[in-house]
């Protein structure tokens, strides 16, 4: 098997590449500091064309596979983790849903102008008292006539503060679980949805995360995606898409921290050389550099399965969780190295593998935690076997 990227791939990751040097690293501190959503950045985004990297043509979007979409938030991410979450969302958590399970009508209101970068979504599955479980959401969508009514809240939602729609489920049928729960994309501008609530956090400090409030707001049941009682299915195919995304942050956070570690380590003179001269910090670069490469083929591997289940109809759910799980506990070990590397300069805010560390975390968490991974492999694992009942 040959592990070459294809022309297109390596055009995406040249540009995504070359952006990120020139437009983010210059301004991701300050970003950070400031908890700043940079909006100048996402409509550039959108006319390089990397907010509906896998959307086709038709519909807005650049038409690429999803090895193409893991490159460019991997490198944007490189850049500014913040910037990597926002892409990631809107590509996976809201274009994909509403291309796969959206009607053509849905598509052309809520689907166009978002993979083409004009207008931006957001997801909401969990609530206050449903996140890991993600059937306990206790949400309600009343069907009155043709319209359903929605009533409930979501919370730590990215994007949520500047979306102009999001993709957000709700309870249909109070009395099943799972099959009670169906999906909906609803423009934030409509009669009595807010945001009442932006967190404030430890990391990824660009990118909002928002409380979403529904009080009795009224959408056309046209705008339902998939069918009523099937929103769990809708949840856990668009999952399949966001942890690829999430892996590709992870990875550029950490391929970010080795390089800064690499070149501090370079310039860092003790003892009357080079710090990279010692063996223990030789040690901790190789470690991080086969880690990262470890993660960046398991995160290729998901995103060919993703495209091969999409053209059959299958899942990816296996493969999208290791590279999820593998590359955020990466990301985490690598960004804590990296501090080591720097000293007690690592631990100051002049340096930017603190800002690593710090957005480093968030990727062993949302879009499921990495024991959700760990269930999700298992079960599949289990499944697998001819002893599986």
């Amino acid at each position: 098997m040959k592990f070459e990227l294809t022309e297109e791939q390596q055009m995406i990751k040249d540009m995504t590449r070359r952006f990120a040097d020139e437009r983010l690293k210059p301004i991701a501190e300050e970003i950070d500091r400031e908890h700043r959503f940079p909006k100048e950045i996402v409509d550039e985004l959108g006319e390089l064309g990397l907010m509906g990297v896998a959307v086709p043509a038709k519909w807005g979007g650049s038409g690429m596979d999803h090895i193409s979409y893991a490159i460019a938030i991997e490198e944007l991410s490189r850049g500014c983790a913040s910037t990597g979450v926002i892409a990631s969302v809107n590509n996976s958590l809201y274009c994909d849903p509403v291309e796969h399970f959206g009607t053509n009508e849905v598509r052309e209101i809520f689907l166009t102008p978002y993979a083409s970068g004009k207008k931006l979504g957001c997801f909401g599955l969990t609530e206050p008292s449903a996140g890991t479980d993600a059937g306990g959401t206790r949400g309600t969508a009343l069907k009155d006539g043709d319209h359903y009514i929605l009533n409930g809240t979501k919370n730590f939602i990215t994007n949520g503060r500047e979306a102009n729609a999001t993709v957000c489920f709700f309870r249909t049928d109070k009395n099943d679980k799972h099959a009670g729960i169906t999906a909906f994309v609803i423009p934030t501008d409509a009669p009595g949805f807010s945001v009442s609530k932006v967190e404030n956090k430890l990391g990824i400090c660009g990118s909002s995360t928002a409380e979403l409030v529904f009080e009795d707001v009224r959408i056309p049941a046209s705008y339902m995606l998939g069918e009523e009682g099937k929103g769990f299915k809708v949840a856990m195919h668009t999952l399949d898409c966001g942890r690829i995304g999430i892996a590709a942050q992870a990875v550029g956070i950490a391929q970010a921290a080795m390089e800064a570690a690499r070149d501090y380590a370079l310039e860092r003179v003790q003892f009357g050389k080079s710090i990279a001269k010692f063996q223990a910090i030789q040690w901790m670069l190789a470690d991080m550099a086969t880690r990262i490469e470890a993660s960046r083929l398991l995160i290729y591997s998901a995103g060919a399965a993703k495209d091969k289940a999409d053209a059959t109809g299958g899942r990816s759910s296996k493969e999208s969780a290791m590279a999820k799980l593998f590359a955020s506990e990466t990301a985490m070990w690598v960004t804590t190295k990296a501090i080591q590397v720097f000293g007690g300069y690592g631990y100051i805010k002049d340096y930017p593998v603190e800002r690593h560390f710090r957005d480093a975390k968030i990727t062993e968490i949302y879009e499921g935690t990495s024991e959700v991974q760990r269930m999700v492999i298992a079960n599949a694992m289990l499944q697998e076997s001819p002893l599986f009942k």
